[in-house]
């Protein structure tokens, strides 16, 4: 699989909407269904990625953390499922119901909404303020699969808490970096 980089989706971008549904709640939900008024991440993920597994742990860890802080979270699959079976809906659901995932599941079947943030990968991360615009586009840390580095989400956590205090979000983002996001042919 090659690794492939966010495309660093313009900050101040108003938040693109959507109406997906969720596959733990069996929901249909949209931005505004999510979004807080403190801070709202919306992360790309899928089942399969190894970049994706590798960080599982860390980031059901951070969510739990950042949600009793009023930070909201939603995480979107578009994987093509014709050819990655892996990431259908129904598998999604025993997915997450084993990774412990504490935030709604979305799946994009169009994968109009992946085009609409210029998501690239799995994982890619995106904070958007209380005010709906992007203020934070890029990785989780530096952690890789097989990398000896560990999992502590500080890229994000550094986003988040500048977020929390009202501090401006450094202009220096790094991309998100794992396996491309799945297109239709």
């Amino acid at each position: 699989m090659a690794l492939t980089e966010s495309n660093m989706l313009p900050l101040g971008t108003q938040a693109p909407d959507f109406n997906l549904p969720d596959t733990i709640s069996g929901k249909n939900l949209s931005f505004q269904d999510v979004k807080s008024d403190v801070a709202t991440v919306v992360m790309f993920i899928c089942n399969h990625c190894p970049y994706v597994i590798h960080i599982n742990e860390g980031l059901v860890a951070l969510v739990e953390e950042y949600k009793e802080l009023g930070v909201t979270f939603v995480a979107i699959s578009s994987n093509d499922i014709v050819n990655y079976p892996q990431d259908a809906p129904d598998k999604m659901t025993t997915h997450a119901k084993v990774a412990n995932y504490n935030f709604p599941y979305l799946y994009d079947e169009t994968q109009d909404v992946a085009k609409a943030y210029d998501a690239a990968c799995t994982p890619d991360f995106y904070i958007f303020n209380g005010t709906d615009k992007l203020v934070y586009r890029g990785q989780l840390d530096g952690s890789r699969p097989g990398s000896d580095k560990p999992v502590t989400g500080e890229d994000l956590r550094n986003a988040l808490d500048a977020v929390l205090v009202g501090r401006p979000v450094t202009a220096l983002q790094r991309p998100s970096a794992g396996c491309g996001i799945k297109w239709k042919k």
